[in-house]
């Protein structure tokens, strides 16, 4: 009878003297599959071909400075505290990334971008999103190679183990502990096929599947979050990704009514180009 399971042996191979670390494999794989699955459906919707390459470039670069700088603003012992070492910053191989940060950073970067093509922000958030959940979950197994992000000791049958050589202090070797990056990986996974039914089932448009997404991320993270025994920093009591969570869920759950009833109002926020562009449009092929 299954009593835990083990983390993997190693993260990293050599070939040669190149490292091929898993956790940066595992985010290379969940950023292709995000943008293969999310410039097929930005197509099927209407948009144009060609354009999701330019600016999923600027995505990722700007998400994964996102990701990293919120990871080290709301976690600074490891690089500024007691024994902390600054230049662990630059490793970004070795984890430590907020998706709060990549979030926020990406989805600027791509607003700045999609308006320079002359295209709205929404349609190109809800064709990408449903495969940005995807991918976060894929990624989540990188944080299983690197033994990291787990949460408190558990004897339940899913129990991970943990090597000695990356047991937190104060634990006895052989201590077992909940998988939190599987519960989160599980969650994005369900959230991923609930997106998809959501979109159909309540045809969402013009960024409400975004909002959504925000919602359905942000409760599963609440609860996770909670069992994570890792450094964080503490308000009243709560991590402050906790906080971050219940703050973003609320601005998610606003933003999904207000977009309802603004599709209602103002049809023209589901269309795929801005109105400049689409007149410009239509008065060339006048011409």
């Amino acid at each position: 009878m299954l009593t835990s399971f083990p983390s993997p042996p190693q993260g990293v191979w050599m070939l040669g003297p190149i490292p091929i670390r898993a956790y940066a494999m595992f985010i290379l794989v969940s950023i292709l599959l995000a943008w293969y699955m999310g410039d097929k459906r930005y197509q099927k919707k209407g948009g144009p071909a060609g354009v999701s390459e330019d600016i999923g470039v600027w995505m990722v670069v700007a998400g994964i400075f996102g990701a990293r700088l919120y990871h080290v603003i709301t976690s600074p012992t490891p690089y500024f505290g007691e024994n902390g070492d600054w230049t662990k910053i630059f490793r970004i191989w070795e984890g430590g990334l907020g998706i709060w940060g990549a979030v926020l950073f990406g989805a600027f970067a791509a607003w700045v971008s999609l308006r320079r093509h002359g295209l709205r922000f929404g349609a190109f958030a809800d064709a990408f999103i449903p495969g940005v959940i995807l991918g976060q979950a894929i990624g989540r197994l990188g944080n299983y190679f690197n033994q990291e992000l787990f949460g408190a000791p558990t004897t339940l049958p899913w129990a991970l183990e943990i090597d000695d050589a990356h047991m937190p202090a104060g634990f006895a070797s052989g201590t077992t502990f909940h998988p939190t990056f599987l519960y989160e990986l599980l969650w994005c996974l369900a959230g991923f096929f609930f997106l998809l039914w959501a979109e159909r089932r309540f045809q969402l448009r013009g960024g409400q599947l975004l909002a959504l997404y925000v919602v359905v991320y942000t409760l599963g993270r609440v609860w996770i979050e909670n069992l994570r025994i890792d450094d964080a920093t503490l308000i009243m009591g709560l991590r402050l990704n906790v906080w971050t969570s219940i703050i973003v869920c609320c601005g998610g759950i606003i933003a999904l009514v207000w977009l309802r009833r603004k599709v209602v109002e103002q049809p023209e926020i589901t269309d795929i180009y801005l109105r400049s562009q689409e007149d410009s449009t239509e008065s060339e092929g006048i011409r």
